[in-house]
């Protein structure tokens, strides 16, 4: 498409649809960097070690989990999971041991300096999330925004669900 001036093409204006995904994206991605540089500078630990905490720490408590399962539930490779794995056991994070009845495969869990650190970087993650994430909204555009994003979550893991 050119211009009526002659001067070349006009830019293509997306779909209004495409720059609100857009919109979303960006956020979510600038939101986890600044979360991220909060973790590594106040508490020294990457986004990824916070997630691997979050996980072996589970709902119902600390809890082992295999080396395989959080790599899956992180959508990691082995070998990342690995490297992860392998800086928090030399920090002191994590232990790991075979797991019963199948030595090849390896069970992780928190140790006392492991919990210790997911209770520090909860602490710093609940602060930068008020700053930079409810500060800047109300209560009722919190509300909104949660309600939606669940509804997207629903519907999209209905989708996966039947990829195969």
């Amino acid at each position: 498409m050119t211009r009526q001036d002659g001067r070349g093409t006009a830019p293509v204006v997306p779909d209004e649809v495409v720059h609100e995904f857009g919109v979303l994206l960006g956020a979510a991605a600038v939101l986890e960097r600044i979360a991220g540089r909060e973790l590594e500078r106040r508490c020294g630990i990457r986004h990824a070690v916070f997630e691997v905490l979050l996980k072996l720490s589970g709902a119902t408590g600390d809890r082992p989990r295999t080396m395989g399962d959080l790599a899956g539930e992180l959508i990691l490779t082995s070998g990342g999971m690995t490297r992860i794995i392998d800086r928090m056991e030399e920090a002191g994070l994590v232990r790991r041991e075979p797991a019963p009845g199948d030595r090849r495969r390896q069970q992780v869990e928190l140790t006392g300096a492991g919990r210790a650190k997911l209770d520090e970087a909860l602490r710093v993650h609940a602060e930068t999330l008020r700053e930079h994430f409810a500060g800047p909204l109300t209560g009722d555009q919190r509300r909104v925004l949660v309600d939606a994003l669940r509804t997207l979550r629903t519907t999209a893991r209905e989708e996966l669900g039947t990829l195969h």
